[in-house]
C-alpha cells in the first residue's frame, strides 16, 4: 500500500515538473516573479501586515495557467489523432483541375522558363552525347539548343495529393508534344560519308510526375513514376538544308531516344529525384564547383540475411539494430567497408568487423557542378577471398541554392524523403539513410560543404548564351579564346600518393588547353614536395586544368591518379590554396596554389606587319626509342601555317643536338613541331608532337623553354622563340604617345560597356546614368586622340615629301630625269 502511494506521488511530481518546464519556456520571466512574491510575503509577515491577497492571487494565477496548459495538451492530442485518422482513411485527395497552371505556364514559358531550361539542359545533352556516340558517328557537336515557345501540359486529367507516412506529394500527368523545338547537331560521319547536320524538330514525352515539397516549402523534389514515353523526330542534311528523310542515317533516331531514356532513368525516374530550390533571395551567382567533406560514421542493423532476404531485427534505443538469428554468427568474420563515390572520385573506409561497424572516416571530395550525387556502396570483405561482395548502396544528393545555402536529400523508408538544409558553408549536416531495397540496414554520415566556387561570368557577356560554348571535343580553331590574364599554378606537395612500401620518384603533369608542363621528380614518392610554379594563358571557355601524377619506373612510368580543376571564378591577386583529391584511385591528394594576374595589353601582340617569328631548335632529351636497337634517328618537321621546314637528322641518339634557326612571317598561325624518326626504306614514324606558344610574347623578347612532347610517354624539346618587330621603337620622352593613350582609352571603354551591361541586368538605373556620362567623356577623349593622330600622320607625310624632294634635288641624275618628265 505504501509503495502504491509512493508511485502515485512520483507520477504527480513528474507531471508538475513537466508543467513547470513548459511554463518556463512560454514565460521566461516566471522565475523572477516567484522571488518577488516571496519578498512581498516576507515583508507582510514580519514587517507589517498588508492583507491576505498575495497567496490568493498566486493561487488564482496558477489555476488559470494550469487550466490553459491542460487545454493545449488536449488540443494537440486531438489534432494528432485527427491527422492519423485522415492519413489512414483518406490518403488520396480527389482530382483537382490544373487549367490555371497551364495558362500561367503559357505566359511565362517563352521569355523566362524556356531560355533558362535551354541553357541548363544544353550542358547535360553535351555530356551525354560525348560518351554515347554510335559507330556511325566519329564526332558530334551541339550547335543550337532551344526548347521553343510551346510549353508542356501538366495534369491534363487533373492532379491528386497523396500521403505516405508524414510525407505529402502531388501526382499529375506530364504531356509535351511540340514541333517548335530546335536542336541542331553537327556530325562527322564515318568514312566515306563525310559530314551531316542532325536537327531535332519535334519531341514527345508523356508520363506521370511526382512532386513533393520539402523543408517547409524551401525546395521541391520531382521525378517520373516510371520511364516516360519518348518519341523524337529528326531531319538530316548538309549545309543549310535539313530536308533529307530520316532513313539517310539509319538508327540515329532510336539512338537519340535511347540516350534520352537512359538520362531520364538515371536522373529523374523513381526513386531518383531531382531538386528545385525555391530560395527567398537570388544573389545572381552561378556555382561551378565546391569542396565537400564527407564523414562515413557508422552503420547499423547489418546482417547477412537482411541482404539476401527478410530477417527479424531488433531495434536498439539509438535507432540501430541487428538481426537476431545472425547476431552470434557474424562477429569477427563479418568485415565491411564503405566506398564513397562522387562522379569519377572514389574513396573507401577501413574494414571494420561486427554487425554495427563504426568507421568514422572523413574524405575531401571535389564537386564540378552546382549539384551532385554521393553514392555509398557497402562491401563485405572475406579474409580468404580477394574479391569483395557488394551488399547494398544508397545515395545522397546535394544542390546549391542561390541564397548561398545547400540542400541535401535522400530517399527514406517506404519512399519517404530525408532532407537537410545547410544555411551557410561550413555547417555540418548529419543524415541517417537506409540502403536501397534493404529495410533493416542504415548508414549514418556527416556532410560539410566547405565552400562553393563561382563563375566570373566572362563567357556569358557574349550576345548568344549558347553560341559561345565550344565544341564537345575541343575547339575547331587553332587557338582557344583567351582572356588576357595569366594563370600561375604552384604544385606544392602531395600526400598518400603511393603505398608506404613503394619507392621511386613521383612527378606531376599539368595540362591547360594545349599547354603541358611537368614538375621534377620528387624522391619521397608517398609524401613528395615540389614547390614549382608554372605559367599558363587563361582560356575563357570553361577549360579545366588537368592534373596527372606519375611514379617513375624502369619499365615505364606508372599513372597514380589524376584530377580536374575548375579555374573559373579566380580573382586577380588572390591565391587559391586547395588540396585536390585524385580521381579513379583509392587515395591521394595534391596541393595546388592557383593565382590569376591580369597582364597589360601591348602593341602588336596579335602579329605585326613586317615582323618575324624566329625559332631556334636547340636540342631534345629523353626521347622514345623507335628502333629495335633502343635508339632513334630524330629530326623535327616544323609547320607554321602552310609553311613547312625540317631540321637535319641526328643518327642513333635519344638526346639530339640540332642548333638550327628558322624564321617565319608573323601572321598569327599555329607553330607546331613534329618529331620524326628517320628511316631510309620504311616510312618515318612519329616520336612526339608539341605546340610552341608565341602569340603573347612581348616584341623582341626571347622565350627559352623545354616543351614536353604529346602522344608519347616521354620526351622534351628545347626551343627559343622570339617575335621580332624591327619597326618598334620606344619613346625616349616620358610623355605618353597618342597611340598608347588611345589604346588605353579603348580598353577603358570596353570595361565600361561591360559594367553598364551588368548594371542593366541588375536594373540599377542610377549607376547606369552615371556610367553613361563617364562613357561619353571617354568617347570625347578618344576623339581627341584620333584627331591628334591624324594631325601627326599629315605632318609625317609632309615631312616624307620634303625629304623626297631634297633627295631628288641633291641627285643630278634624278633631277634631270624629273625635269625631262
Amino acid at each position: 500500500m505504501y509503495r502504491r502511494k509512493m508511485k502515485k506521488a512520483s507520477i504527480d511530481m513528474s507531471k508538475i515538473t513537466e508543467f513547470l518546464n513548459q511554463l518556463y519556456v512560454e514565460k521566461p520571466l516566471f522565475p523572477l516573479v516567484i522571488p518577488l512574491l516571496l519578498v512581498l510575503w516576507s515583508i507582510e509577515k514580519w514587517v507589517f501586515n498588508l492583507s491576505n491577497w498575495v497567496p490568493l492571487a498566486v493561487a488564482v494565477w496558477a489555476t488559470v495557467q494550469y487550466g490553459s496548459y491542460r487545454q493545449r495538451i488536449v488540443v494537440q492530442d486531438l489534432n494528432k489523432k485527427w491527422k492519423q485518422l485522415i492519413l489512414q482513411t483518406s490518403p488520396t485527395t480527389p482530382l483537382e483541375h490544373c487549367e490555371w497552371l497551364n495558362k500561367l505556364l503559357i505566359e511565362v514559358w517563352p521569355n523566362f522558363i524556356s531560355p533558362k531550361l535551354s541553357l541548363k539542359f544544353s550542358s547535360i545533352v553535351e555530356k551525354r552525347l560525348k560518351h554515347r556516340k554510335t559507330k556511325l558517328i566519329e564526332r558530334i557537336e551541339l550547335q543550337e539548343f532551344s526548347l521553343g515557345s510551346c510549353p508542356p501540359i501538366f495534369g491534363m486529367h487533373g492532379a491528386q495529393w497523396s500521403t505516405a507516412g508524414d510525407q505529402r506529394f502531388i501526382r499529375m500527368g506530364f504531356d509535351w508534344d511540340t514541333t517548335d523545338i530546335s536542336i541542331m547537331l553537327f556530325t562527322k560521319l564515318a568514312k566515306p560519308m563525310g559530314t551531316a547536320r542532325i536537327v531535332v524538330n519535334n519531341i514527345h514525352i508523356k508520363g506521370d510526375l511526382l512532386i513533393s515539397p520539402i523543408l517547409d516549402g524551401k525546395a521541391v523534389l520531382y521525378s517520373f513514376v516510371s520511364t516516360p514515353e519518348v518519341r523524337i523526330g529528326v531531319a538530316f542534311g548538309s549545309g543549310g538544308s535539313q530536308s533529307l528523310p530520316a532513313t539517310e542515317l539509319p538508327g540515329v533516331s532510336s539512338w537519340l531516344v535511347k540516350i534520352c531514356n537512359d538520362t531520364l532513368n538515371k536522373t529523374m525516374v523513381e526513386p531518383r529525384r531531382r531538386c528545385l530550390a525555391l530560395p527567398p533571395v537570388d544573389l545572381r551567382k552561378k556555382a561551378v564547383g565546391g569542396v565537400l567533406h564527407v564523414t562515413v560514421v557508422s552503420a547499423g542493423k547489418l546482417s547477412r540475411n537482411s541482404f539476401k532476404g527478410s530477417s527479424t531485427t531488433t531495434t536498439t534505443s539509438d535507432g540501430y539494430g541487428y538481426g537476431q538469428e545472425n547476431h552470434h554468427d557474424m562477429g569477427k568474420d563479418f568485415h565491411t567497408f564503405v566506398e564513397v563515390e562522387l562522379e569519377d572520385l572514389t574513396r573507401r573506409t577501413l574494414e571494420v568487423a561486427g554487425p554495427n561497424p563504426t568507421w568514422d572516416s572523413t574524405f575531401n571530395m571535389l564537386l564540378h557542378d552546382d549539384a551532385g550525387i554521393l553514392k555509398f556502396n557497402l562491401y563485405e570483405s572475406c579474409p580468404d577471398n580477394v574479391n569483395y561482395d557488394h551488399l547494398a548502396s544508397c545515395e545522397i544528393k546535394l544542390r546549391y541554392c542561390t541564397d548561398d545555402s545547400t540542400i541535401f536529400w535522400a530517399v527514406g523508408e517506404e519512399s519517404g524523403v530525408i532532407a537537410k538544409h545547410a544555411e551557410f558553408c561550413g555547417k555540418e549536416v548529419e543524415m541517417v539513410v537506409p540502403f536501397e531495397s534493404i529495410n533493416s540496414a542504415k548508414l549514418k554520415v556527416k556532410l560539410t560543404l566547405k565552400e562553393w566556387q563561382f563563375s566570373d561570368g566572362l563567357h556569358t557577356l557574349s550576345g548568344s548564351q549558347l553560341s559561345s560554348r565550344g565544341s564537345l571535343f575541343g575547339s575547331t580553331s587553332n587557338f582557344q579564346p583567351r582572356t588576357g590574364r595569366k594563370i600561375y599554378v604552384t604544385v606544392v606537395e602531395g600526400k598518400e600518393l603511393l603505398e608506404k612500401d613503394k619507392s621511386g620518384k613521383s612527378y606531376v603533369k599539368l595540362q591547360y588547353g594545349k599547354t603541358i608542363q611537368r614538375t621534377r621528380g620528387a624522391t619521397n614518392a608517398s609524401q613528395p614536395s615540389w614547390t614549382q610554379k608554372f605559367e599558363f594563358e587563361e582560356i575563357s571557355d570553361g577549360e579545366y586544368l588537368k592534373v596527372k601524377c606519375y611514379n617513375e619506373d624502369i619499365f615505364g612510368d606508372e599513372n597514380i591518379g589524376g584530377a580536374r580543376v575548375n579555374l573559373e571564378g579566380l580573382v586577380d591577386g588572390v591565391v587559391r590554396d586547395v588540396w585536390i583529391p585524385l580521381e579513379k584511385v583509392k587515395k591521394g591528394e595534391v596541393r595546388l596554389q592557383i593565382e590569376a594576374v591580369t597582364i597589360d595589353d601591348y602593341e602588336g601582340s596579335k602579329g605585326s606587319q613586317g615582323g618575324l617569328i624566329e625559332l631556334v631548335l636547340i636540342e631534345g632529351r629523353d626521347l622514345v626509342a623507335a628502333d629495335i636497337r633502343g635508339t632513334s634517328d630524330p629530326y623535327v618537321r616544323v609547320q607554321y601555317g602552310n609553311l613547312k621546314r625540317r631540321t637535319k637528322v641526328m643518327f642513333k641518339t635519344l638526346s639530339p643536338q640540332w642548333h638550327q634557326t628558322f624564321e617565319f612571317p608573323d601572321d598569327g598561325s599555329l607553330l607546331a613541331l613534329h618529331v620524326k624518326d628517320h628511316n631510309a626504306l620504311l616510312p618515318t614514324s612519329s616520336i612526339g608532337d608539341c605546340i610552341v606558344e608565341y602569340q603573347r610574347l612581348a616584341p623582341n623578347e626571347m622565350s627559352d623553354k623545354w616543351i614536353p612532347l604529346q602522344g608519347v610517354k616521354r620526351g622534351e624539346i628545347h626551343v627559343q622563340v622570339t617575335r621580332k618587330v624591327p619597326q618598334l621603337q620606344k619613346k625616349v620622352s616620358d610623355s605618353e604617345s597618342p597611340s598608347s593613350r588611345g589604346h588605353k582609352i579603348s580598353g577603358q571603354i570596353k570595361q565600361m560597356m561591360m559594367k553598364i551591361r551588368s548594371l542593366i541586368e541588375d536594373e540599377n538605373l542610377e549607376e547606369v546614368s552615371s556610367s553613361l556620362t563617364e562613357l561619353e567623356s571617354l568617347h570625347e577623349v578618344e576623339e581627341e586622340c584620333i584627331i591628334q593622330l591624324e594631325t601627326e600622320q599629315m605632318l609625317l607625310l609632309n615631312k616624307i615629301n620634303e625629304l623626297g624632294q631634297e633627295i631628288i634635288n641633291s641627285s643630278p641624275s634624278l633631277s634631270r630625269r624629273s625635269s625631262s618628265n
